[in-house]
């Protein structure tokens, strides 16, 4: 286990921060005493103690120094102020730095922590219920290690994989932004059924079942989407008579186009990052 004997520090644990600390506490790969972490308020950094009995320090450069690990899950627009502060690239040097901060690329933080191996992740909320999907990037000092490390992090709260850092921008879209698009078709569904004369509960319950199915099919099966909507198309039928109707809205070239549109904003999220300090 290579996060044995370590400590890790969560560096701005709030949402996802703290979703990570559980999965690992959950997965006994750490203990409460291994895992410090840091919050902008006080009452917030008191509430995750609580909550998971992890340790709190007075501010990110001790907890930077205590750990053996740092997970940097503040937002874009300050990981440059945090890892600018005096001390830190010190306090960091040779130790693994996960990033879990949209749009803030390798080049920026390798050009702020030259001395230390860092990657790129990218997970998204249903982290949050453990079903997330993580990506990383590895840094040019990251070796399988640091990167073996990461996936143990991350595998404990969904699936984890690996790419370049330059799809992470897609990464961004697909799979960060991706849950909240996939909500708004779980809505546009489920009213789809109340206007068929299904009470709300029942036809929003019915939708969410249906993605959750259909998606765990692609993934237990390993059939391409295509093949396995042609089992559910017979001849004639009213599968293929609502597949038509989603065709005239252009709903697979609207969808690619929606990835695509957020990708483009995903590549400007950094850019804060490197101006403020």
């Amino acid at each position: 286990m290579l996060l044995a004997g370590r400590t890790l520090a969560i560096i701005g644990c709030g949402t996802m921060g703290e979703a990570i600390a559980a999965g690992l506490l959950r997965a006994g790969l750490l203990a409460p005493t291994q895992i410090v972490a840091t919050t902008r308020r006080h009452e917030a950094a008191e509430a995750v103690r609580q909550r998971h009995g992890v340790r709190i320090a007075a501010d990110n450069l001790q907890a930077m120094r205590e750990a053996d690990a740092v997970l940097l899950a503040v937002k874009p627009q300050r990981v440059s102020k945090v890892l600018h502060e005096d001390g830190v690239q010190a306090a960091l040097v040779d130790k693994p730095v996960i990033s879990i901060a949209a749009g803030v690329t390798l080049a920026q933080l390798q050009g702020w922590l030259p001395a230390s191996p860092v990657i790129r992740a990218m997970p998204n909320t249903p982290c949050l219920i453990g079903q997330g999907m993580t990506v990383l990037a590895r840094g040019q000092r990251a070796g399988d290690a640091e990167v073996g490390l990461a996936k143990q992090l991350f595998d404990t709260v969904g699936l984890c994989l690996e790419v370049e850092d330059k799809l992470m921008d897609a990464v961004t879209s697909l799979g960060a932004s991706g849950p909240a698009f996939v909500y708004v078709m779980i809505e546009a569904m489920a009213d789809g059924g109340v206007m068929m004369g299904l009470p709300r509960p029942v036809a929003l319950q019915m939708a969410a079942q249906v993605f959750q199915g259909a998606a765990r099919m692609v993934l237990s099966t390993g059939f391409h989407p295509a093949a396995l909507k042609d089992q559910v198309t017979t001849p004639a039928g009213c599968t293929i008579a609502g597949i038509l109707t989603m065709e005239d809205g252009r709903i697979r070239s609207v969808l690619a186009r929606t990835i695509q549109e957020a990708a483009k904003v995903a590549s400007e999220l950094g850019r804060d990052s490197s101006a403020e300090k």
